[in-house]
């Protein structure tokens, strides 16, 4: 060897252990981001929505709410959920993502707070709605935020992670709800407070720096016309919703009224519905990195297809624990598949792509609303007939399925 190749061969070193340090501190920074992201979806997601439903029997024993008032109070998060999904982009370009973020979490942890005293039905509606609202807003943002700071190839799996909180709600409304409810009914709403407030401060400083341009959205993304895979995405995205809100409204009163095994029996399903809910993105994110994320979803159709059905042909346990977990898997677990398909759609400007993202959630929004009401109006019209409202969730995502399937016919013929 040289002097002159020993020489290069001493300066490679440090080369690669900086190469090796800096990724290192990649790495590190993107899970930081994505737990931050996990927090922020456990806390405006998963115990804003779900941390209600086991609460429900408790309002209204407590005489804080009539049974028909508690419904148009559960109705009151859906329509802030849309709301904030709507705003959210506005809100970001006047004070930023990441500050919009924090302060959606500081509102969700005072709404909790706040609904430990019955004023009056409107004060508790407005905090639903608020509520809401921060689902909604912190759905669009924050993948958004902090999805261009991940490597292509890790897209999927961070997306899950961001997602798992929602399943973590979801859990948690089966296990931590009625350990609170022992205490009483006002100390469950601050136990749920402090919960929220301690997840707000862990996540605060772990968000990426956003850059300046990203608050504002560009004159490009404007007038940038979407493609027909993202405009089919958008649809399909909301058919998928519709898929979900019978597992996701009726699965315990099915079980505990319609097959007479009781609220006990109907609550365990719900636990199992969460802990799918966990795993459900960690699981899709990864095979979405791995295979694709076209390839993924159109699997994702299928299998949630026949997972949703699956009651209307057999009420088994068996047959019930496996829909419960299925379809609460895909609950959070569509969200990363969508996320990455957008990303593949709409390579090329962030912008773009945030913009896609939030019309996705809003469209996500509306569908399940409208079937949330049109669910519950055709429920009472056949008399509590469940198996017509599983068997109208698995026909909404084979038609999202057969969209997808032949928009990939049609679209090829044509270029």
């Amino acid at each position: 060897m040289t002097n002159t190749d020993s020489k290069r061969h001493v300066e490679t070193r440090p080369q690669q252990r900086q190469g090796s340090a800096s990724q290192q501190t990649s790495s590190q920074q993107t899970w930081r981001y994505a737990v931050a992201g996990l927090s922020a979806s456990l806390v405006g997601l998963g115990l804003a929505r779900f941390s209600y439903t086991p609460l429900i029997p408790a309002l209204i024993a407590a005489k804080w709410f009539s049974a028909s008032d508690v419904v148009y109070l559960g109705a009151a998060n859906l329509a802030g959920y849309l709301a904030g999904a709507l705003a959210a982009r506005a809100i970001a370009s006047r004070i930023g993502a990441v500050r919009a973020l924090r302060a959606m979490m500081l509102l969700a942890t005072l709404s909790f707070f706040a609904s430990s005293a019955p004023v009056s039905f409107t004060w508790f509606f407005a905090w639903r709605f608020l509520s809401g609202l921060t689902g909604g807003i912190i759905m669009v943002l924050a993948a958004s935020v902090i999805l261009p700071h991940t490597s292509a190839a890790r897209r999927g799996i961070v997306g899950g992670v961001i997602f798992a909180g929602v399943g973590l709600g979801v859990a948690a409304s089966g296990t931590l709800g009625p350990l609170l409810l022992q205490q009483g009914l006002q100390q469950s709403w601050y136990g749920l407070g402090v919960l929220s407030a301690v997840l707000t401060l862990a996540s605060w400083w772990n968000w990426p720096a956003e850059a300046k341009a990203d608050a504002a959205p560009s004159h490009q993304a404007k007038h940038h016309r979407s493609s027909p895979a993202a405009r089919a995405l958008l649809v399909q995205y909301g058919l998928n919703a519709v898929a979900l809100v019978p597992h996701m409204v009726f699965i315990v009163d099915f079980v505990a009224r319609g097959l007479g095994q009781g609220i006990a029996a109907g609550s365990r399903y719900w636990v199992l519905y969460g802990l799918g809910a966990i795993v459900g993105p960690l699981v899709t994110g990864h095979l979405g990195d791995r295979s694709g994320f076209g390839p993924a979803l159109r699997a994702a159709f299928l299998i949630e297809a026949a997972a949703v059905l699956l009651p209307t042909v057999s009420t088994a346990p068996l047959s019930l624990i496996v829909s419960s977990v299925v379809v609460g898997g895909f609950t959070p677990g569509i969200v990363p598949l969508v996320l990455g398909r957008i990303h593949e759609l709409v390579p090329h400007s962030t912008e773009q792509q945030r913009a896609t993202w939030s019309h996705a959630t809003t469209s996500f929004a509306l569908f399940q609303a409208a079937a949330a009401y049109g669910f519950s109006w055709i429920y009472a019209q056949t008399g509590g007939d469940y198996q017509v409202l599983f068997g109208l969730g698995g026909g909404a995502v084979v038609l999202a399925l057969a969209i997808d399937l032949g928009l990939a016919l049609i679209v090829p013929r044509r270029s």
